[in-house]
């Protein structure tokens, strides 16, 4: 951990007169690389984040940082449509949906003329490096202009309009792209900015929808975006819980309307009160023939005599405010854009910036356009088989995910018939409820029994086990807390002979566990018991779930991503309440226990000016140079301050204390006040990513729960035998891939006494928060190089990119 005073004086910028916005003209003789960033096509929520990150880590290392607002045609137009971006010019956008810059379609710039006008402009205010957002038409034009980039300097200097300097000083162009589009279609990237907002704004209206559709016995039929890529329609599926879903790659058969209807009838008959079918706008049949929602419509009233109504959502998809995910992926990629920059040392291929499970990536960018293109082009041709596969396997796993949740009567099992049961233990996550639709519904689907275990360790112990019904679960997926009911009771001596009775007494071969860190626990003391209670050598398997992201064995945690939005919405409200009272500083507490993962990522979403966290430990000194940064930043005319604090960062410097500290140390420049979420965030109902991550968890945790269950069945009985490791343990996601961690290998990486795992992926980013925060303790260089909380102590302010880098390695 850096020292307290080198972080003091850091922090306060060496000196006491040190600018608030970092200059690199002034620190440096030579002219400062200087980068252009523009948004373009379609606007997508989380690309204000994402320019608020480009900017602010640019200006970090040294570079020079130019808008070009509305697109490509800005920067055909040049003027006063390109303009120095500062660090204050960028804070308070991070909030807002849309982009600041301004896009606009441009067809000037798919002329070389118009291209030949670029490049002049961008010559005349030193640009040489641009960063465009935006789809695959976007990207691809900044490839067109790369390409021509020597043959239009050239142009320029035989009309006289540049001089041969000129061209040696700004001889390439290099270009970083990141895809901002709600479709989620480009290759080589698992999200795109703006989706995961995309999905709440459906899902949201899917909620209000399902009540009243409920209500009366009424059809729906939802139009969604998606004109090549049906994506959105896919995954509000799967969070919807939606009936049927047409998207355009996957064309239904002829006859599909029958095939329909029949299902649809099916759910009625089971029980189900409503149905509920999505249409990408891109639907289409097998002969390429477009499927409306007013054919859907016209369908289900002549053939099943249903109340049928159309919503279409349209442009309300592409506004509002972004997600905290998406503000987290477009910080995250922003800041990836600017340290490429950084690190360029003259011409370099151009890059895409994606992310793929929970890693940022780098990859060629035409490559990944090219491989776009293909899945429309191959939807032309009628190759449908051919662009579901170029979407690639999570795409088409999800669409069976999808057909196996919706099948009301399961094909008539073929193997063996097992007996599983599920449950859930530790504090309430959203999220849980869909996890156990989709577990219930996919083993069902397969032919199996499936047992709901209530009231955790206490009910398993009282036999308090039902068996579940493909009705017994409609409508859970978008419900907050759990159905089933938790409680955080561990199994110990006195309980586990009950429990081991019931095992017997209901014949179950296999127990998946959702839970928290007590869930985690309980696991471990039931692979322990093994040796001593045969009836526990089933396959048992694990997921987290909890908002606290504190449980080994994966980088996510059912719950959290709600949790972060109800602390992101929160600090919105909060901080616009500092904007009118103005020099308010406001300390929001939030959950966590001992882990600093919703303060961290909570910050780094909300824009916060600092969060505690008890993995980095503080001091008073350390509290009042961020009291000193903050009357810097209210000096240079932004009057209003966040600071988020992990409920257990400090057993002495609680929330009354840090606000008492500020409020004095603020001298009357800012005063101090604290809002503390509580329960807040474990309320509400499940985000679409909680919901999707619950059903695709669920699905890994399904899949080899039967695996192992047909691996180790002989006799008539499933037996794994007292150590076996495959067949206790977690199924999560860690890194690029889901992963089923064994509880043997967990337990060497498990603080007990703080409950947490111990290393943490997402710690290298509380980096990049007080980076783009304007703290100068740290130099974030990129994720995966800094992973542990305790950074190392790095050099002081940099002076120029290449400069910062060197420091850095």
């Amino acid at each position: 951990m850096i020292s307290t005073a080198k972080r003091r004086k850091l922090d306060t910028g060496l000196s006491d007169n040190l600018p608030m916005e970092p200059s690199a003209s002034e620190s440096s003789a030579k002219p400062p690389k200087c980068v252009g960033i523009l948004t373009s096509g379609g606007d997508a929520q989380g690309m204000n984040a994402a320019v608020r990150a480009t900017v602010r880590m640019s200006i970090f290392y040294g570079l020079k940082v130019y808008g070009i607002y509305e697109g490509y045609q800005g920067l055909v137009d040049g003027g006063k449509q390109i303009r120095e971006l500062t660090w204050f010019g960028v804070s308070g956008k991070m909030h807002l949906g849309g982009t600041v810059l301004g896009t606009a379609r441009c067809d000037a710039f798919r002329q070389r003329e118009g291209r030949l006008k670029a490049a002049k402009n961008m010559i005349t205010f030193g640009i040489n490096n641009l960063v465009v957002i935006g789809g695959d038409g976007s990207l691809t034009g900044a490839n067109i202009f790369k390409n021509e980039w020597n043959g239009l300097l050239q142009e320029l200097v035989e009309t006289k309009q540049i001089s041969k300097e000129n061209v040696e000083a700004y001889g390439y162009l290099n270009i970083v792209g990141m895809v901002g589009s709600i479709d989620n279609d480009m290759h080589g990237t698992d999200m795109t900015i703006g989706t995961d907002s995309a999905l709440h704004r459906i899902i949201d209206a899917v909620d209000c929808i399902m009540s009243t559709a409920d209500s009366h016995q009424r059809s729906f039929v939802v139009e969604v975006m998606g004109r090549h890529c049906g994506y959105l329609a896919l995954m509000a599926g799967i969070a919807g819980a939606a009936d049927w879903v047409l998207i355009p790659e996957k064309p239904p058969k002829p006859g599909w309307e029958k095939v329909m209807c029949r299902e649809l009838q099916k759910g009625r008959d089971n029980g189900r009160r409503m149905a509920l079918v999505m249409v990408a706008e891109g639907a289409i049949d097998q002969n390429c023939n477009q499927i409306t929602a007013a054919m859907v419509k016209k369908i289900l009233v002549e053939e099943l005599h249903h109340d049928v109504r159309i919503t279409v959502l349209g442009h309300v998809q592409r506004g509002g405010s972004p997600s905290a995910y998406d503000r987290i992926l477009g910080s995250r990629m922003g800041a990836e854009a600017a340290i490429i920059i950084a690190e360029a040392k003259g011409s370099i291929e151009p890059l895409l910036i994606g992310i793929e499970s929970n890693q940022i990536t780098r990859a060629p960018l035409m490559e990944k356009v090219i491989k776009t293109q293909e899945i429309n082009k191959a939807m032309k041709e009628k190759e449908f088989e051919r662009a579901l596969s170029l979407r690639g396997g999570s795409f088409q796993s999800n669409l069976t995910i999808l057909r196996q949740l919706n099948c009301v009567e399961p094909p008539k099992p073929s193997g063996t018939q097992f007996t599983f049961a599920v449950m859930n233990v530790g504090a309430p996550a959203c999220g849980v409820n869909s996890a156990i639709y989709t577990f219930v519904r996919q083993l069902l689907h397969q032919g199996h029994v499936v047992l709901c275990i209530k009231n955790g360790f206490e009910g398993f112990e009282n036999g308090e086990i039902e068996e579940m019904k493909w009705i017994t679960v409609n409508g859970w997926s978008g419900m907050g807390g759990s159905n089933i009911n938790t409680n955080r009771v561990i199994p110990n001596d006195e309980s586990l002979p009950n429990i081991v009775a019931n095992i017997k007494k209901f014949g179950i071969q296999g127990l998946y566990l959702i839970g928290g860190f007590e869930g985690y626990q309980a696991l471990l003391e039931l692979e322990k018991a093994r040796e001593q209670y045969p009836e526990l050598r089933i396959p048992l398997l694990g997921t987290p779930s909890t908002i606290s992201n504190n449980v080994p064995g994966s980088d996510y945690s059912l719950g959290s991503d709600t949790a972060l939005n109800t602390i992101v919405n929160a600090c919105d409200t909060i901080k616009q309440s500092a904007t009118a009272n103005r020099k308010r500083v406001f300390v929001v507490e939030t959950m966590g226990g001992y882990c600093g993962y919703l303060a961290t990522m909570g910050g780094l979403a909300a824009g916060a000016d600092a969060a505690y966290i008890s993995e980095e430990p503080f001091t008073v000194s350390d509290l009042q140079a961020d009291v000193k940064h903050l009357i810097k930043k209210f000096k240079g005319g932004i009057e209003r301050g966040l600071v988020l604090r992990n409920e257990k960062c400090s057993e002495h410097f609680t929330t009354e204390f840090i606000v008492n500290l500020f409020q004095a140390e603020g001298k009357g420049i800012l005063y101090a006040r604290s809002s503390i979420l509580g329960h807040l965030q474990q309320g509400g109902n499940p985000s679409p990513y909680d919901r999707i991550y619950g059903a695709k968890i669920s699905s890994k945790a399904s899949e080899k729960m039967t695996q192992l269950a047909e691996k180790y069945y002989k006799d008539g009985k499933v037996d794994t035998g007292k150590d076996s490791p495959e067949t206790a343990c977690m199924v999560g996601v860690v890194g690029k891939s889901y992963a089923y961690t064994p509880l043997k290998e967990l337990r060497k990486v498990t603080d007990f006494k703080q409950r947490l795992p111990t290393k943490q992926w997402w710690c290298s980013l509380r980096i990049l928060l007080r980076n783009l925060a304007q703290h100068k303790d740290h130099i974030f260089r990129g994720e995966g190089k800094q992973d542990t909380c305790t950074a190392q102590d790095t050099p002081t302010t940099p002076v120029d990119g290449e400069d910062a880098l060197k420091s850095s390695t």
